[in-house]
């Protein structure tokens, strides 16, 4: 689903990884210095014991073994060097040490299963991320894109957020949304909006009929569903129409996020819908005819969509990054400016919230391309607050 990074989440950084990987070492050599330079009623069985303990949930299967012998050769050689190998103390302490190693042998290989069945969960995750949410081509009906997913949770890859972009007889068309709800149920709701999305941005000639089509997708969706979300499912979506030479954008928004124009020149517009409207799956409530809004759309423009993780992130006072305030002013020029507005918006977010992110967080940038553009640097150029 284009670009992914998890900005939350408690994932161990580089750093603490590496100082568990040699933890078990350093504790085999402390220990061996302990028992050397102390009298022999002080011991370092505590030491001996959690080496390989450590070791069994990081190291492969040989690593915890050899951990294990270890610890249970340098309890042997000091005792014996101390000439107290014979002691009830020293047979206890290696009793227990060569215990616990056995013990770490039997943690590693369970932690192992469990690694492999998570590699395999992982591998579907992906797969169903590529089927529900694939990465658009970085160049649709004459316009530059870019995508970015950013799941809140640490190794997820999908949720209820969603983006696609088609090209159409009747221009490029594309929807960013938001599902209500968390898990499966949304994941399945994320794929019934998408696969009615396709359909539609095909055959229907309007905008408006493009929506309509997904409403009544998630009506029938929602006959399905048992409990809560049988009544109360709904989506927030932007739906826009990019006709190639004419110079606008065609926006319906169905309770989500005002999506951004960023003009070449740094100057941004927030562009709101001329009547609200109640998100997708919500027609039950009341009953108007979708009208879709028209915006200049500039050579060297940016269309940016998003959903509500971008604009509800807070910060450790509660504060929202503001993404209309933090973009003034800003540019991003070249074919490649969607993807650094995308990457420059995703390190500031993980700033903002210090990694502390509680909303999975879809981007979708969309670029007319000016003219020269071929020749154009792609280097990006940011101005502004950070």
């Amino acid at each position: 689903m284009g670009q992914r990074g998890g900005t939350g989440g408690s994932g161990a950084t580089a750093h603490e990884r590496t100082l568990v990987r040699i933890l078990p070492v350093l504790l085999l050599v402390v220990g061996v210095v302990y028992d050397a330079l102390t009298p022999p009623e002080f011991t370092a069985a505590p030491l001996f014991t959690a080496a390989p303990l450590i070791a069994a949930p990081f190291y492969s299967l040989l690593g915890t073994v050899l951990t294990g012998v270890a610890a249970s050769v340098a309890v042997t050689v000091l005792h014996y060097g101390s000439s107290v190998g014979g002691h009830v103390e020293a047979i206890t302490e290696l009793l227990t040490v060569t215990t616990v190693a056995a013990l770490a042998i039997f943690i590693n290989r369970v932690v192992r299963r469990g690694n492999d069945r998570l590699a395999i969960a992982r591998s579907i995750a992906e797969a169903t991320q590529r089927a529900v949410l694939p990465q658009p081509d970085p160049r649709i009906g004459g316009l530059d894109l870019a995508a970015r997913y950013e799941a809140a949770q640490a190794d997820a890859f999908i949720g209820g957020d969603l983006y696609a972009v088609q090209d159409t007889p009747h221009g490029v068309r594309l929807i960013v949304g938001d599902v209500r709800g968390k898990g499966m149920g949304a994941v399945a709701a994320v794929a019934v909006v998408i696969g009615a999305f396709r359909e539609a941005a095909e055959q229907e000639t309007t905008l408006e009929a493009v929506a309509q089509r997904l409403e009544r997708a998630l009506a029938r969706e929602g006959t399905r569903r048992d409990g809560l979300d049988a009544f109360e499912g709904f989506t927030t979506a932007v739906l826009a129409e990019i006709r190639v030479g004419d110079g606008c954008v065609r926006l319906v928004n169905r309770g989500h996020p005002e999506p951004l124009l960023l003009r070449g020149d740094g100057r941004l517009c927030v562009l709101s819908p001329s009547e609200p409207a109640l998100p997708l799956g919500m027609g039950e409530l009341g009953a108007w005819p979708d009208r879709a809004d028209e915006s200049e759309f500039p050579p060297g423009a940016m269309l940016l969509f998003y959903t509500d993780g971008l604009s509800e992130a807070r910060d450790a006072t509660g504060a929202f990054y503001d993404p209309a305030t933090r973009l003034g002013g800003r540019i991003f020029p070249g074919r490649e400016g969607p993807h650094t507005l995308l990457a420059t918006l995703t390190q500031e977010v993980r700033r903002h919230t210090g990694g502390a992110a509680t909303d999975d967080m879809a981007l979708l940038a969309v670029r007319r391309p000016a003219t020269g553009d071929g020749k154009a640097t792609v280097e990006s150029h940011v101005t502004g607050r950070d």
